[in-house]
């Protein structure tokens, strides 16, 4: 999951570094308007979802944060998070001096 969400940053990442080259200046997607590009309609039943919700302002104030962040940086920290969390310990073998 954290690779597919890191592909999906890189995505944007890259979307987001053509669209600044064309414009001459720095350009980042928001998540909000992506997420409004892609499929308005979930985005209308995530909001009512949170507003009926215990702590629906708290949620309504996170969810507006979240919106407003790249949309590259908002795949990227849970991806690079999973795929760290994912990974298998390395295991480093140590040799002494008269085994070499």
């Amino acid at each position: 999951m954290g690779t597919w969400l890191i592909g999906i940053a890189l995505v944007f990442l890259v979307v987001d570094g053509t669209k600044s080259l064309a414009a001459n200046a720095l350009v980042f997607t928001g998540f909000g308007q992506a997420w409004t590009q892609l499929h308005p309609a979930s985005l209308e039943a995530v909001d009512a979802f949170f507003e009926s919700r215990f702590f629906a302002d708290l949620l309504h104030v996170v969810l507006q944060a979240v919106l407003t962040y790249p949309a590259f940086a908002v795949f990227a920290v849970p991806g690079v998070i999973l795929a760290l969390a994912g990974r298998r310990p390395r295991r480093e073998r140590f040799l002494r001096h008269e085994q070499i």
